[in-house]
């Protein structure tokens, strides 16, 4: 008898038709001789909705506060699973983070999982029960709730799949699976069967949607099988696993990422240390640093320019600001109209002539390249955010036939 950890998203139980669709996943998932424990995210716009009923009240909530509030979305979303699937005839139960024994730091808003008390989830288990979870929630260790930030429900799922030691990790979302770009915008974008760790996790922190970086990290550390498929349509997904049969497929996808600024500091001495000091005050504020860019020293000064992710350009600035006459830059500047495209594919290691081959696409695009980042499995480029629509449809049709 296998164990499945399946989660389902927002857009799932956005209403009592899609809540009655998502019982009948789990109950026919039940039903065909399998242990279940499902995980919801809250219905559609409700967490939307509950920090702007919060701004109502107080601009400036703490994150204790906002914790308890938004954890609550999550619990009407499985109630009402649970409810579904009791009228169903099946046997089931709701539990919080906390009761399913999520423990997290005390990071309000941003927790990390600490450990999960399995014992009451194997005890509901054991008695043939579909247990449905709250995800995106915990609790630290003075008994306060917690979330767990963007791509909490996922990374929740897949701890559970880790801790449990689950058959099979289900994600249910809107779309049928991976994509090797994102279909809205790329019209031949073709699905995957599968796709490994490494480069799911490149492309999730990439721009691509699809899943959560933390889950994808979570997933490989602990070694849990994947799928991501649709709760909408009965179609086959996309299998996330250590290694796949694909080894011809040369690019997996290529990804775009409108969050980002860039910042360039102009003009700083051409000395050792500069580098650092700007770059140690940055992880001291928190803020992740991306692609950076450093020209060749001319006349005694130089220029340093990094991209940071949109929500920290603000902070990033006054970090930079405060520091100007210590590292005697001339001007800081920032420019939020970019975008990031990447392309991704564990096939790069073996086939030189990638970054070539991007670029040209590129090129006959008319797409100007303003940085450059690369690993052993991804190229980023950035460029102006007007091109990025231009930049993914060519960079696919390059790649991809």
């Amino acid at each position: 008898m296998a164990l499945i950890v399946q989660k389902f998203g927002g857009t799932s139980v956005a209403n009592a038709e899609r809540i009655f669709n998502v019982a009948r996943i789990i109950t026919e998932t039940y039903a065909a001789g399998n242990n279940v424990v499902a995980v919801v995210s809250a219905q559609g716009d409700t967490t939307d909705d509950f920090i702007e009923k919060a701004a109502e009240i107080n601009a400036n909530p703490s994150k204790r506060e906002m914790d308890v509030l938004l954890s609550a979305g999550e619990q009407i979303s499985m109630s009402l699973l649970a409810m579904a699937i009791e009228k169903l005839g099946f046997p089931v139960i709701s539990l919080t983070g906390w009761q399913a024994g999520f423990l997290t730091d005390s990071s309000h808003g941003a927790a990390r999982i600490r450990k999960i008390n399995v014992e009451r989830l194997e005890n509901e288990v054991d008695q043939k029960k579909i247990v449905i979870v709250a995800g995106f929630q915990g609790v630290n260790r003075f008994d306060n709730i917690t979330t767990l930030g963007r791509g909490g429900s996922d990374t929740s799922a897949v701890a559970i799949a880790a801790a449990m030691k689950a058959d099979l990790c289900q994600i249910y979302t809107d779309v049928d699976g991976v994509y090797t770009a994102d279909p809205r915008y790329v019209g031949n974008a073709q699905k995957l069967d599968e796709i490994t760790y490494d480069e799911m996790l490149e492309l999730a922190t990439l721009g691509a949607n699809v899943l959560h970086n933390r889950s994808v990290e979570m997933a490989k550390k602990y070694n849990v099988n994947m799928e991501v498929l649709s709760s909408l349509e009965r179609l086959p997904g996309t299998k996330v696993k250590e290694v796949t049969k694909v080894e011809k497929m040369l690019i997996r996808g290529v990804a775009r990422d409108n969050n980002v600024a860039r910042l360039s500091i102009i003009g700083v001495p051409d000395a050792p240390g500069i580098a650092f000091k700007v770059f140690s005050a940055l992880a001291k504020s928190k803020i992740n640093v991306d692609i950076i860019l450093q020209s060749i020293g001319r006349e005694g000064t130089k220029d340093i320019s990094f991209t940071v992710a949109l929500d920290h350009k603000l902070e990033a600035m006054k970090v930079l600001d405060s520091m100007k006459e210590i590292i005697r830059a001339d001007k800081i500047t920032c420019d939020d109209n970019v975008s990031k495209v990447s392309v991704v594919g564990a096939g790069m290691q073996s086939n030189p002539g990638v970054a070539a081959k991007m670029f040209e696409a590129l090129s006959e695009a008319q797409i100007n390249i303003q940085m450059i980042s690369t690993s052993e499995i991804k190229i980023s480029v950035l460029i102006s955010r007007a091109d990025s629509e231009k930049a993914l449809t060519a960079i696919h049709d390059s790649f991809i036939h």
